[in-house]
């Protein structure tokens, strides 16, 4: 397939001049190989193009202006219709040509830029663009997990951390418990031998009373 550009390479306007550039250039950047086609010197040339140029598409006074971009004998379009496939990066589309390998858009059909309207392409992942989503989707995960970890980790050391000090608590507690019970004992212990005391006492108390009393019946007895 062959890429036919027909332009007027004696045109005095500069607006045509620059659209000519502006074509031509693209298309040696992407290296698609094109046939330039001189419609101002040749008239062979210059019928073709007005013959086989849409009527939909030829200006009101039925004579198109170049450039015109034609893929063999199918119609492609002018530099308005260029400009937005250039603008849409659908180039490849707008001239009925497979777009080359790894490339990261899908083209837009060549019949919607010949319409009177067509539809903005639509971008698409390349296998490179999909693996490296997948391996920022599979780190992401793996970090997640390793949080969860590291919060039962630390869950798990509060829990040793905790448990020597209720340990502690717990022997303190009994220890209170045991001085507290000795105390009690060392008490009552006190109070038994205070009672004992104070019963000798009562006892020796009552015999000296009763002894001058016996000593007195004995001396009259006598």
């Amino acid at each position: 397939m062959v890429i036919k550009v027909f332009l007027a390479s004696s045109s005095g306007s500069t607006a045509i001049k620059k659209k000519q550039q502006d074509v031509l250039g693209f298309l040696e950047a992407l290296k698609v190989d094109y046939a330039p086609l001189d419609i101002a010197c040749n008239e062979d040339n210059r019928m073709w193009m007005r013959e086989n140029v849409p009527v939909e598409k030829k200006p009101t006074n039925g004579i198109p202006l170049p450039p015109q971009i034609f893929n063999e004998e199918s119609y492609c379009g002018d530099y308005e219709t260029f400009f937005d496939a250039k603008e849409d990066n659908a180039v490849y589309a707008f001239l009925g040509l497979p777009p080359p390998p790894g490339s990261k858009k899908r083209e837009v059909p060549m019949e919607e830029f010949n319409g009177d309207e067509h539809t903005e392409e639509v971008g698409g992942e390349t296998g490179e663009e999909a693996a490296e989503k997948a391996a920022e989707e599979d780190v992401a995960a793996e970090e997640k997990v390793a949080e969860e970890e590291e919060a039962v980790e630390d869950t798990e050391e509060a829990s040793e951390d905790t448990a020597p000090v209720k340990e502690e608590e717990a022997q303190e507690e009994l220890e209170d418990e045991e001085a507290k019970g000795e105390d009690d004992q060392q008490v009552s212990e006190g109070e038994e031998d205070l009672g004992s005391e104070e019963e000798e006492e009562l006892r020796q108390l009552e015999e000296e009373e009763e002894g001058p009393e016996v000593t007195e019946q004995e001396e009259e007895d006598e």
